[in-house]
């Protein structure tokens, strides 16, 4: 099919913005609680400063920041403040990224070159669990490492003892989540960063998920596994803010224990006509607006706003899972006790609901969860988008399961992702 060609005469932005709205007529209602993640919803103050911020930084580019030093600034603030969540030390040091999955690709180029440097390694290897993020996947494609992915235990929290079987002079990287994406589990994180050091390759945490929440969990007097900082042993850690954090999308922290751990990740050149280049991240010019957004999301809610945020949104996923478990035929996998959980057939029921129908009949009626497989499974992330809507769910839920019950949906296809 030909290009489309750009029009040539000028629109009204009337026009233009009526386009877009209609454009948007069959997406996801998040606003209105019905998306189990993608865009996370902390409220009209917080949509208000974020748009305020975002205005304020539309046009800013933080490649250079002696040209704009209050975006140094404020990535110093975003990244401070996070670090501080994590029990860093005082020698803590990251960057913000674009997302969860540049945060992992430098946390994985830090590892690859460290152990290049330090050990001389030119096979670089990584050990991870199947339940761990596909973005290390992609990374090693970028990186020309090698994965070495384990199965997990039966409660899908990563075996360490099976990891320790792929760990040689050859690893540069081992990796924990909290929690992993697709059950919503916390991994053996201590565990985990005792193996890497056998060998003195990184432990990388991916803490995407659940940097903007276990914090605020713990506050909340939650029992969280040991997953952070003070985990002796764990190098660097990747959190999102435009997650649980609530801010609009574009932004991501990486932190490292110290700025040695970070130098690795940042590419320097200085034999060009141009004059001296350096990059911290994978992306040369970088908007300010996600920067401006985050710390001024963040420093509008603080340590008490997160908290509430997450008191509601952990009681609103306790509501679903309870739920979800009363429905004969529909079962949680494992034990998430957080934000995250999947909801799959149960196949000690005597008449078991296929998770996919049942997912079909939530959309009909605007809930849209992810697929997930092995095994065919619907993906919930829950956040405050979700708490003033959990009546009418719920509702729907045990509605839509006794309406599926007993058929099956013809198409079994999963998709995270973005193909044309």
């Amino acid at each position: 099919m030909a290009p489309t060609p750009l029009s040539r005469s000028a629109r009204s932005a009337d026009d233009v913005i009526a386009e877009l709205a209609a454009l948007r007529t069959d997406d996801v209602k998040w606003s209105e609680g019905r998306a189990f993640g993608m865009v996370y919803d902390g409220g009209p103050a917080v949509h208000e400063v974020a748009e305020r911020a975002a205005a304020m930084y539309l046009h800013e580019n933080a490649l250079n920041t002696k040209a704009f030093p209050s975006l140094a600034r404020l990535q110093s603030d975003v990244v401070s403040w996070t670090a501080s969540l994590m029990h860093g030390p005082d020698s803590a040091a990251g960057f913000m990224t674009s997302g969860g999955t540049e945060s992992i690709q430098v946390a994985v180029l830090a590892a690859r070159e460290r152990a290049r440097v330090e050990r001389g390694v030119t096979e670089p290897e990584m050990v991870i669990s199947d339940t761990t993020h596909a973005a290390f996947h992609k990374s090693a494609h970028m990186y020309g490492m090698t994965v070495h992915k384990v199965a997990c235990r039966s409660d899908y929290t990563a075996d360490v003892a099976a990891m320790a079987r792929h760990v040689n002079e050859n690893t540069v990287l081992v990796v924990g989540s909290a929690p992993q994406y697709p059950q919503g589990v916390v991994d053996p994180i201590p565990e985990i960063a005792e193996l890497a050091a056998t060998v003195d390759a990184n432990c990388h945490v991916d803490a995407c998920m659940g940097g903007f929440v276990l914090p605020f969990a713990e506050m909340l007097g939650r029992n969280v596994e040991p997953w952070d900082f003070r985990v002796e042993g764990v190098h660097s850690i990747s959190a999102d803010v435009h997650k649980l954090g609530y801010a609009p999308k574009g932004a991501s922290v990486i932190v490292y224990r110290n700025r040695e751990l970070r130098a690795h990740q940042t590419f320097v050149f200085s034999d060009w006509l141009g004059g001296f280049y350096a990059s911290p991240n994978l992306q040369g010019t970088r908007s300010g607006l996600p920067m401006a957004a985050a710390w001024a999301v963040m420093s509008t809610l603080g340590i008490e706003g997160y908290v509430e945020l997450t008191r509601r949104t952990l009681e609103t996923a306790d509501a679903i899972r309870a739920a979800v478990r009363s429905i004969d035929g529909l079962t949680v996998l494992g034990d998430p006790r957080f934000h995250l959980l999947t909801i799959a057939s149960d196949t000690a029921s005597t008449t078991p609901i296929d998770a996919f129908a049942l997912g079909d009949a939530l959309l009909t009626r605007g809930w849209f969860h992810d697929r997930q497989s092995p095994p065919d499974t619907l993906h919930a992330t829950v956040s405050n988008s979700n708490v003033d809507h959990l009546e009418h769910y719920l509702a729907d839920l045990h509605t839509c399961a006794d309406e599926v019950r007993g058929t099956h949906a013809a198409d079994r296809s999963t998709n995270y992702a973005t193909l044309e």
